[in-house]
């Protein structure tokens, strides 16, 4: 038969039989499951309603019954979904210091993985903040009309330092360059032109 888009997958579910004695309403089952809905239950070829023909118990392991199955009913159960605990499928070891952390909100912690060590890594995000303190600072002028040098912060190259005359932003070597604590404009700003210097953050 053919079918428009994609054709139907299907897929392998695991069955369990249980023995009805007419008085036993709980059983152990072979998966633990999230779940009520996550298994398919039958009882004497009856479709049984999750959360009202049964529940589950003991954290997923078991299946109860509102009312034991009558003996000699063939009751079955189809499991849709099984439950995993990460312990289950990262060996022993696999994560370090599994004990949850108090010092610290649990939005605060990052699993890395230490390719070094071949495991599984809890880190606070304090472990990723930046090992240096930026530094923020401005300065003004104000324009002539003659003046092109201009005294500015040391330390500082042409690249980090961003200038605006009378608003309007320049570019930096065409429109000015920086030699030690002097910035020179190409063109001398007018008399009066605002002249501002922002200072990019760089490691302190």
């Amino acid at each position: 038969m053919s079918y428009i888009g994609r054709e139907p997958a299907y897929g392998s579910f695991e069955k369990q039989s249980l023995t009805a004695d007419g008085s036993t309403t709980t059983f152990d089952l072979n998966y633990t499951v999230g779940s009520s809905s996550s298994i398919l239950v039958s009882v004497a070829g009856v479709h049984q309603e999750p959360e009202v023909a049964y529940n589950l118990a003991a954290g997923g392991t078991q299946i109860t019954f509102t009312a034991a199955p009558t003996t000699g009913d063939t009751v079955f159960v189809i499991f849709l979904g099984i439950a995993y605990d990460a312990g289950e499928l990262l060996s022993s070891g696999t994560i370090t210091n599994k004990t949850a952390e108090t010092s610290v909100a649990d939005d605060d912690l990052i699993l890395i993985y230490d390719t070094s060590a071949d495991a599984l890594r809890k880190m606070t995000k304090a472990n990723f903040a930046p090992a240096v303190t930026l530094s923020y600072s401005s300065g003004t002028a104000t324009g002539d009309g003659s003046t092109t040098g201009f005294t500015i912060n040391s330390g500082r190259a042409v690249a980090d330092v961003l200038v605006m005359v009378n608003g309007v932003t320049l570019v930096p070597t065409t429109d000015y360059t920086i030699s030690g604590t002097t910035l020179t404009f190409a063109t001398a700003p007018a008399a009066s032109a605002e002249i501002v210097y922002r200072y990019l953050p760089i490691s302190t």
